[in-house]
């Protein structure tokens, strides 16, 4: 098998001998703007003429080299504001050095950026002016970062942090975004300031972003597995390893029946060592009507990849309770049912009814399908439930409860109910294959 260098290597002659195109952006602008306002019967001809010969400009004419990215070797190396420094000794990613001064004379500097298939990472430093501080009302809740925008890129934030120096006067942190255009030759960063009246203020920097330093994957693989669960399927699709991160695409398919799902653990193995996650991400496609994840690990701890293996850890789990719960004698003893204990905290008169108190854990939740008590002899629905709130066991334990509250003038003899959710344990692996 090659080798991660070797493969880097590999691109960088093929990316050497193509020249890139300083005007590219500005031509394609420039012949968008000299298309005629006034309409013509064959209009749409038109705009899918100039839109197929934007593409054949765009790849076919000058094959600009950001559809195959330069290729850096920057393993080993976590993107933290002590990484960038040591990224800059070593002329990774794209130095910018672009600042803007705030009327207070803070100064707000963006200092690197690395750009790959998985992100683009910005690490930038925010001076406070002589006298003042990066106190606990300053720090990183005043300013916030927002989008990164230029030609066909609109990158939401993933997510960042950073530190404050030893004299509370400069904050580094570090920011990474969705993968940008490279297309983009100016990109336009904005951050925001939350000032003492409430009010936000935002201040863009804008600065030339070169394609050519982008650096490509160096690992992707279609991994097409799926792991069933009680509440339905995860659908693992692809892993991309780029050097700011790994990433893991794929899609959930939930059954109609369950309303709750917990997306649970899943691990990444990398010949044996588990990566550390950094994010997970869950969106619900309105176009396919499923629920695309996409998880984040590390980079990759090695050059040669022997094995890679997802640990579905834990995930959505249902359990079925066979039988009703008695509601003779609440108290604060745990009932066991499955693998998880609930507690059944009160039944109370209410000026409607009962009210019928549960705790459990957190994540789990009682089906509120077919939840009813039996009181009088008659099936009574449950009318409404609470949210959860904590209760505190006083031993470093929290539990949550919930209200449940029915419609009967009768005291509730039992609580019948057909199951609950909770986050179960699988740890059922997914081997990757490596081409």
């Amino acid at each position: 098998m090659r080798t991660i260098e070797e493969r880097l290597q590999e691109h960088k002659q093929t990316s050497d001998r193509i020249q890139a195109p300083s005007e590219l952006e500005s031509r394609l602008r420039n012949a968008l703007d000299r298309v005629p306002n006034k309409k013509k019967k064959n209009e749409a001809v038109l705009w899918f003429g100039l839109s197929a010969a934007a593409l054949v400009f765009m790849i076919g004419t000058y094959q600009y080299p950001a559809l195959t990215y330069y290729g850096n070797k920057i393993l080993n190396m976590e993107l933290n504001a002590s990484s960038f420094s040591e990224a800059a000794e070593e002329g990774y990613g794209q130095l910018v050095n672009k600042s803007i001064t705030l009327d207070d004379g803070t100064v707000i500097t963006v200092e690197r950026v690395i750009a790959d298939d998985n992100a683009f990472t910005m690490h930038y430093s925010i001076d406070r002016p002589k006298g003042s501080v990066f106190s606990s009302d300053i720090g990183s809740f005043r300013y916030n970062v927002g989008n990164i925008q230029g030609f066909m890129t609109n990158s939401p934030a993933i997510g960042g942090g950073g530190n404050s120096s030893e004299d509370e006067r400069k904050y580094e942190g570090v920011y990474s975004f969705e993968p940008i255009s490279p297309f983009s030759r100016t990109l336009t960063v904005t951050f925001n300031e939350w000032l003492d009246n409430g009010e936000s203020v935002s201040y863009p920097i804008s600065f030339k972003f070169d394609a050519s330093k982008a650096m490509k994957s160096l690992v992707k693989e279609k991994i097409s597995r799926s792991v069933s669960v009680d509440s339905g399927v995860i659908y693992f699709e692809s892993l991309t390893a780029s050097p700011s991160s790994i990433l893991i695409k794929g899609h959930i398919r939930i059954e109609e029946e369950h309303e709750h799902w917990f997306f649970g653990r899943s691990l990444l193995y990398v010949n044996g060592i588990e990566m550390k996650p950094t994010t997970t991400q869950i969106q619900f496609n309105n176009t396919t009507g499923l629920s695309d994840f996409e998880l984040r690990f590390d980079t990759l701890p090695t050059e040669v990849i022997r094995s890679l293996e997802i640990l579905v850890k834990d995930s959505s789990g249902y359990y079925k309770i066979p039988e009703s719960i008695s509601l003779a004698s609440p108290s604060d003893q745990s009932i066991k049912m499955g693998s998880e204990k609930i507690w059944i905290r009160s039944v109370s008169k209410t000026e409607t009814g009962y009210d019928v108190v549960v705790a459990s854990k957190q994540f789990t939740i009682l089906d509120k399908n077919n939840l009813y008590v039996e009181a009088g002899g008659s099936q009574v629905p449950v009318s409404s439930i609470s949210s959860q709130r904590p209760w505190d066991l006083g031993n470093g334990n929290i539990l949550w409860e919930r209200t449940y509250s029915f419609n009967t003038s009768d005291r509730p003899e039992t609580l019948h109910l057909d199951g609950y959710h909770y986050i179960k344990t699988y740890n059922k692996r997914v081997t990757i294959p490596i081409d």
